[in-house]
């Protein structure tokens, strides 16, 4: 069918068409320079805020992401504080219980030294006494060896008895 045509009206109809895609440019560029020219001043502000607003946005939306991660900081700070507060309290038990364990060893130690200062004070009393009965006894059996070997010549039944009641009585008193 194409073949059909002539070679005449194919190239009017390229031309025809041609020239109107031509003439519609013209026109198109020549109205939007007019257009231009009675371009509403609000329009260019209404364009200019919607910028602005675009801008704002951004940057409210960067804000917020700083926001949220000072947030989560904060929380973590917050947590960290918390079992650091923890962990002290814990301490501050554990050395208020050393320290009064220490005051009750100390108390005790004190009272320990006391009575080991007074049974040492008891010891030395006992052990002069026993050394005076153990002179006592020394001089009663110097006495009783010069009876026995008829240096002294007195009555001397009574005087043991006497004698080793005595030694006993001083001896129960030094174990005591």
């Amino acid at each position: 069918m194409f073949v059909e045509l002539s070679q005449n009206l194919v190239l009017m109809t390229a031309g025809a068409f041609l020239l109107g895609w031509l003439l519609s440019s013209i026109s198109s560029s020549l109205g939007s320079r007019h257009k231009a020219k009675k371009r509403d001043p609000r329009d260019d502000r209404i364009r200019s805020l919607e910028a602005d607003t675009r801008v704002a946005r951004t940057d409210a939306d960067k804000a917020q992401a700083n926001f949220d991660k000072l947030e989560e900081e904060l929380a973590e700070a917050r947590g960290g504080i918390e079992r650091r507060d923890n962990v002290i309290t814990e301490q501050q038990s554990k050395l208020d219980r050393v320290s009064r364990d220490l005051k009750e060893s100390v108390i005790k130690t004190r009272e320990l030294r006391a009575e080991l200062a007074n049974r040492a004070t008891e010891n030395v009393h006992a052990e002069a006494k026993i050394r005076e009965v153990e002179t006592e006894l020394s001089v009663a059996q110097a006495s009783h060896d010069m009876l026995a070997t008829g240096v002294l010549d007195y009555e001397t039944a009574e005087a043991d008895e006497q004698s080793e009641d005595k030694l006993q009585r001083e001896s129960r008193e030094a174990a005591t």
